[in-house]
């Protein structure tokens, strides 16, 4: 061992890790918006976010909006009403909405965050920070909109967690840095 200072060095491969490198993070996500697919059922769901405002394929898929942060929540079902699949995104019409004077100070929907921290708006590099390198990642797009998407796998954990998130964010653009706009989280069954 070699000394700085007063601060030892070790002579490993593991000394020159910095906060920078995100490729040792391997830890999987359990749960978005307070939801676990695969574990918790519709009734979680609505008892935490009381009635949703849409529901399409005979109750399967279930929708709620936040007006304020211009969110909405997306709850995919099976036939005995677990949830499958949880997505939170940007509203598409989230231009040119005046908030109303009722709407809370933050930006973002606390309660529809991942069980790390991961909000829609985050910047693109706090994804890497979260959870290191996607298994993969590049463009995508969605409704005409250019997007880079961050896929992890999580399937090296076992069956018992949901087994895939998704992540899309605005591309680094003009020295602004990308943000999220979507995050999915879905259970093994899909």
């Amino acid at each position: 061992m070699q000394t700085t200072g007063s601060h030892p060095v070790a002579k490993t491969a593991s000394a020159k890790k910095t906060l920078d490198d995100t490729s040792a993070i391997r830890t999987p996500e359990l749960s978005l918006a307070n939801l676990r697919p695969g574990v918790d059922g519709i009734t979680k769901a609505e008892r935490l976010f009381s009635k949703p405002i849409s529901k399409a394929d005979s109750g399967s898929s279930l929708l709620w909006r936040d007006s304020c942060a211009n969110e909405t929540l997306s709850v995919i079902t099976d036939s005995e009403g677990t949830i499958q699949q949880v997505t939170v995104a940007k509203s598409r019409d989230a231009q040119g909405i005046r908030f109303s004077k009722n709407c809370r100070a933050e930006s973002n929907s606390p309660h529809w965050a991942t069980s790390r921290g991961l909000v829609i708006s985050d910047r693109a590099d706090r994804v890497l920070a979260l959870y290191g390198q996607p298994g993969s990642r590049g463009p995508s797009t969605k409704a005409g909109q250019t997007l880079e998407l961050f896929y992890y796998a999580f399937d090296w954990a076992g069956p018992d967690v949901p087994q895939v998130m998704t992540v899309l964010c605005t591309p680094d653009n003009d020295g602004n840095v990308g943000r999220v706009v979507e995050i999915t989280l879905a259970a093994p069954s899909l």
